[in-house]
């Protein structure tokens, strides 16, 4: 009735070198979509702290805007500071999420460049000139 799966048949094939370089171009791309991502973050992040920082002396019984899903409503200082103060939080915790998602891609990435023996152009050019110097 059962058949023995040898450890081989499990495994997947061996890869061909325009799949090696496909895996590494979208492992590249993931990391590149990241840091967009962490520096499109750390930006609004800049622009909460800031808020945060010229509204914290204010009194609280002021007016303030606040622009909610494109609509801007008039709210008071203390009804707006606590959502800018929770949303920077939220914020910081994404990015340190996105960060340590990036770390394990890079490093995705950089064992498969090495498995592969993959070199970027610029990394041939830089041996071919080494070679020369020689």
């Amino acid at each position: 009735f059962f058949k023995k799966i040898s450890v081989n048949a499990m495994t997947s094939p061996p890869l061909n070198e325009n799949e090696v370089i496909a895996k590494y171009k979208e492992l590249t791309n993931e990391c590149n979509s990241l840091v967009n991502k962490i520096t499109e973050l750390e930006q609004e992040e800049n622009e909460h702290r800031l808020v945060e920082e010229a509204l914290t002396p204010l009194d609280p019984r002021r007016r303030a805007f606040r622009l909610v899903g494109g609509v801007l409503v008039e709210r008071t200082v203390e009804e707006v500071l606590p959502s800018v103060i929770s949303n920077r939080k939220n914020l910081g915790m994404v990015l340190s999420t996105l960060r340590s998602n990036l770390e394990s891609k890079e490093k995705e990435t950089s064992e498969w460049k090495t498995k592969y023996s993959i070199k970027t152009a610029e990394e041939a050019e830089a041996l071919r000139r080494q070679q020369m110097a020689i």
